[in-house]
């Protein structure tokens, strides 16, 4: 998948009680972020980050959904806890990871293993892949994105 390309509908289950489809949100921009993991440090200051912008986003009528593997269970309570005001999405089988390749060889304290790349998409009102962000450092990460639109 490269920029300018037109995704394939696809789902997931996600916080919020219901079910993500990308065919939903026709009509408005998509804002995905991977994150590697619910409740840890550099995950959270992103979260609070999108949170902290959120009304920006909605104001360039702009949906924000942050995918990782983690459980609903898990979602729902790192969702409660920092008050975040869009869903997440859980996906611990990798396919959505896989459709927009964010996974890839990590290593911490010398051992390797393969997990999500910090990465964030947007998606045009067409449902055409518009912009990437790979490798994604945390800090002023959120008003590149905002910027862009």
């Amino acid at each position: 998948m490269k920029e300018g390309s037109k995704l394939k509908n696809f789902k997931g289950e996600m916080t919020g009680k219901r079910d993500f489809d990308l065919s939903d949100y026709k009509g408005q921009n998509i804002v995905i972020y991977f994150y590697p993991r619910d409740n840890t440090p550099g995950c959270t200051s992103e979260g609070e980050d999108f949170k902290d912008n959120y009304k920006k986003f909605k104001k360039k009528n702009t949906e924000i959904f942050g995918v990782s593997k983690d459980t609903i269970k898990s979602h729902d309570s790192f969702k409660d806890k920092f008050k975040f005001p869009f869903n997440l999405i859980s996906d611990p089988d990798e396919k959505i990871c896989n459709i927009f390749n964010v996974i890839k060889e990590k290593s911490m304290y010398g051992k390797k293993y393969m997990g999500i790349e910090r990465s964030t998409f947007l998606i045009n009102e067409k449902g055409e892949l518009v912009k990437e962000w790979r490798k994604v450092k945390v800090k002023g990460h959120v008003e590149e994105v905002l910027s862009f639109l």
